[in-house]
């Protein structure tokens, strides 16, 4: 007897320390994700997640996986929109999708792109646009793309407006009618030295971070050592402070626009999309064959009583259609029901 009491306490205690270590970890994960956070893992030399999200239930998966920044990148005109470029995205949409990930990811640091056509013209277009981003969208912070001294000059307005910016060099999709398409950069003496120069712009203008986009690894290796602020990696190599995927792509979601040119950097950790695919068929034919819904899904029942009054109410006011047709699904029901089962197979 006393052997139990004393495995019931020694029981008793382990559980209550792991309860502690479960709450302790939670709360820990639950802390939401700052800048000052983000300069202390680059100074540690952590490692940053950062993932491109565009919905709320994309942004509930990255929050739940602890993913550092949540950004909200103008990739939604092409992965949600289904346009070939970034460009067509307005800011009305851009706001929109802002909210909806601010409501699914409450601990990753909030980042959204100011889109095409909505900061070039001015600083003070730049500034406004960038409030409306944390006022309306619900940012912590917003990402322009470089490639010019005015994008710089508009970076260092918006952060002397008070409102963090990450900077964007190398391939800069929404300057693709510039560049060319979708081609990777810093290939060339010229071209690296331009990207490296950038990239110190932006920090002198005061930005947090650099994005560096389709660069040759040694030119974003050596971005990254020049800075002192994070840089940001996609396509640019292992030598970055952190690495950004869009969602969609590194779950290997199908049929949009991205997927025909399916970037070579990104790396599939799913198959989704083909998941879906096979749900979605399995759905049809569930449906086409009667199978669904089954009797597990047919939670909603009506009392006999009600029932048989209901039926004569039908008949009463002339719907004698209608009447059959309930007095045979009752019929059919109940059938079901003394069989211990509905039509589906697959229930």
């Amino acid at each position: 007897m006393q052997f139990l009491v004393a495995l019931s306490r020694a029981s008793s205690t382990v559980t209550n320390h792991c309860l502690r270590h479960l709450r302790s970890t939670c709360n820990v994960a639950a802390e939401k994700v700052t800048l000052t956070r983000l300069k202390q893992k680059h100074r540690k030399q952590e490692p940053i997640t950062v993932v491109s999200t565009h919905d709320y239930p994309s942004a509930v998966h990255v929050d739940v996986a602890g993913i550092d920044v949540c950004h909200v990148g103008d990739s939604v005109s092409m992965v949600i929109h289904g346009h070939d470029t970034t460009i067509p995205i307005t800011l009305e949409q851009m706001l929109a999708h802002c909210r909806a990930v601010a409501r699914g990811a409450k601990r990753p640091l909030l980042v959204g792109d100011l889109p095409f056509g909505t900061y070039e013209s001015s600083s003070n277009q730049a500034v406004d646009t960038a409030v409306r981003m944390l006022k309306e969208g619900n940012m912590d912070a917003i990402k322009l793309e470089g490639g010019s001294t005015s994008r710089v000059v508009a970076a260092k307005a918006i952060v002397e407006a008070g409102i963090a910016v990450m900077g964007h060099v190398g391939l800069t999709p929404q300057a693709i009618s510039v560049l060319g398409g979708f081609r990777p950069q810093g290939r060339t003496v010229a071209s690296a030295i331009k990207v490296v120069e950038m990239a110190l712009a932006f920090q002198e203008a005061g930005c947090f971070s650099v994005v560096i986009e389709c660069v040759p690894a040694p030119v974003a290796a050596a971005v990254t050592a020049a800075l002192q602020i994070p840089t940001i990696g996609i396509g640019a190599g292992p030598f970055c402070s952190g690495q950004v995927l869009v969602f969609h792509d590194l779950l290997g979601m199908l049929q949009h626009p991205h997927a025909k040119v399916s970037p070579k950097f990104c790396k599939q950790y799913a198959c989704v999309g083909k998941v879906i695919k096979q749900a979605l068929l399995e759905y049809k034919e569930d449906v086409i064959n009667g199978s669904f819904p089954g009797s597990l899904h047919i939670p909603y029942k009506i009392c006999e009583a009600e029932a048989n009054g209901f039926i004569n109410e039908l008949q009463r006011l002339g719907l004698d259609k209608a009447a059959s047709a309930a007095v045979e699904a009752v019929q059919n029901m109940d059938t079901s029901k003394s069989n211990g089962k509905g039509k589906s197979t697959k229930d």
